[in-house]
């Protein structure tokens, strides 16, 4: 294992003797609690490692805070690593997970995490930061970011705003919502295989979708159309 500037070593594994977090968001929050888990003391000052917590339009000034010297990350997902200059001793770290405050660093338990780098050394440390984080860390280039983030958005945040349709138009039927849950879950454990009426070609009934919106819930008939659509898309491939 090379040795990396400003990293302590310990048998078979890097250690760091401060690190700081800035932000306290979410993630900030989570990613904190887990360090302090494993024994890692929290600093501001003489942090071997800072770890830039904060929204993405606050990166580019955040790092431009922190005196150079310690290796500086940030965990954002689309953001590049330009964002972090002036400092050459960095790294991205993007858990792929959503996060919650009503939870704790529990959340990061199992969750991928993309780590671009621009050195076998940053790479090493982004990794490391990731295992110790409870994470399964994979390589992401930097250039990439931007189309791997938007498959991530659409993973999760468009979940978010196909459940709220779903939900709508459950509950002008005068059906539970709750009910749509059990069922979102079985689609992944399913491994998201694709059943229902446009996979068996049966486009009356789509038809007749689309004509209960239309009376009912118009402003989401564009959306019931595009993803009808791109289901059909999907199915014939």
């Amino acid at each position: 294992m090379s040795r990396l500037p400003g990293i302590r070593y310990g048998t078979g594994a890097l250690v760091v003797k401060g690190i700081r977090i800035v932000g306290s968001g979410r993630v900030g929050s989570a990613v904190s609690a887990r360090l302090r888990e494993r024994g890692f003391k929290l600093t501001e000052d003489g942090a071997e490692l800072v770890v830039l917590c904060v929204p993405d339009r606050a990166i580019e000034e955040a790092a431009q805070s922190v005196a150079l010297g310690p290796w500086i990350a940030h965990t954002s997902g689309a953001t590049p690593l330009a964002a972090l200059a002036p400092h050459v001793r960095r790294f991205g770290l993007h858990p792929l997970q959503t996060f919650s405050r009503a939870r704790g660093p529990e959340q990061l338990d199992g969750a991928a995490a993309g780590v671009s780098a621009e050195s076998p050394e940053a790479r090493e440390v982004g990794f490391w930061l990731a295992r110790e984080l409870g994470l399964e860390p994979f390589e992401l280039a930097d250039a990439g970011r931007a189309l791997y983030h938007a498959g991530a958005v659409v993973a999760s945040n468009f979940l978010v705003t196909l459940h709220r349709a779903a939900t709508d138009l459950v509950e002008a039927a005068g059906a539970p919502p709750e009910a749509l849950i059990p069922l979102m879950r079985r689609v992944i454990e399913n491994d998201f295989e694709l059943t229902g009426p446009i996979e068996r070609g049966d486009w009356e009934t789509v038809e007749g979708h689309l004509a209960a919106i239309r009376e009912r819930r118009p402003q989401l008939e564009p959306l019931y159309r595009a993803l009808a659509d791109a289901t059909a898309a999907l199915a014939v491939r």
